[in-house]
């Protein structure tokens, strides 16, 4: 379901977008050091502020989740987003497979810098996980479906292309619901039959500040460097969404005896929707 949200994304590509994509980078670098280093900092900052909270095991399931999301690469699901609100598609594309590219040094470096402020089990499995590395499922399901995507839109009629524009952009939205079903599936029943409701609370609390947050910084590099309103649609669903898909693989094979480190990656995945769709309809409105 990710692999066709990038085919579909790389399909309907604008050729001006993906020139000026290169000729001026800027907006694509300051997105992809702002998806690197804003969750990073996020994290320690909530270890600061929740040192005092009742339960410490409760803290190191939240900060290794958080370490999970904020190391992953952007999601796929921002470029349909983004294609939804008419974004650049080109940016949104090229945040989601460079993020990808250089998501070997940097889903490494995100989980060493949390696991130095977690602690015993939970750090020494950070670590762990960031040496095994993640390169060919993510060259499977984000780079190959992306590239195929591109090639066929140099390839194909244009006639057929924007025939196949609106049909595309609502398959999108059903691959979405589909999504996110299939990852709150995961975890959420086993949640509801016995309800820790202040930590479902405090998960709620830290992780939809953090994804608000990182829509505004798109935002804010957007009007710093006096973006288009399309530059700017791709940076707020660039940044505001992580692949959270392979976090939950991740935490599933690796960290399978702390099942609660799932409950922030499959919030923060429900929350970005959430905002994703609140932002859609105030740049649609705009």
């Amino acid at each position: 379901m990710l692999s066709l949200l990038l085919f579909n994304a790389g399909l309907n590509i604008d050729n001006s977008q993906l020139t000026n994509l290169f000729k001026q980078p800027k907006l694509l670098i300051s997105g992809l050091l702002a998806n690197l280093i804003i969750p990073i900092l996020f994290t320690f900052i909530v270890s600061i502020l929740m040192s005092s909270w009742h339960d410490q095991d409760e803290i190191q399931n939240i900060l290794v989740g958080l370490a999970l999301i904020a190391s992953m690469p952007i999601a796929a699901s921002s470029t349909a987003w983004s294609q939804k609100s008419n974004g650049n598609l080109a940016l949104s594309l090229g945040l989601v497979v460079f993020s990808t590219m250089l998501s070997p040094f940097t889903t490494p470096l995100g989980l060493h810098a949390v696991g130095f402020i977690t602690t015993g089990d939970y750090s020494s499995s950070l670590h762990q996980i960031a040496k095994q590395g993640t390169s060919a499922f993510l060259f499977i399901s984000v780079l190959l479906p992306t590239i195929i995507g591109i090639t066929l839109h140099f390839l194909l009629p244009k006639t057929f292309l924007q025939k196949a524009k609106m049909p595309i952009k609502d398959f999108n939205l059903l691959n979405l619901i589909l999504l996110n079903y299939a990852n709150a599936s995961i975890v959420l029943p086993q949640v509801f039959k016995k309800p820790d409701w202040d930590f479902l609370l405090i998960i709620l609390l830290i992780t939809g500040s953090l994804c608000i947050f990182a829509f505004s910084i798109g935002s804010q590099i957007a009007k710093l460097f006096k973006s288009s309103n399309a530059e700017k649609s791709a940076l707020m669903f660039g940044l505001g969404m992580n692949n959270n898909g392979t976090g939950l693989v991740l935490a599933s094979l690796s960290l399978s005896n702390h099942p609660n480190i799932m409950l922030p990656i499959i919030c923060y995945n429900l929350v970005q929707h959430l905002v994703a769709g609140y932002i859609d309809n105030k740049l649609s409105v705009d």
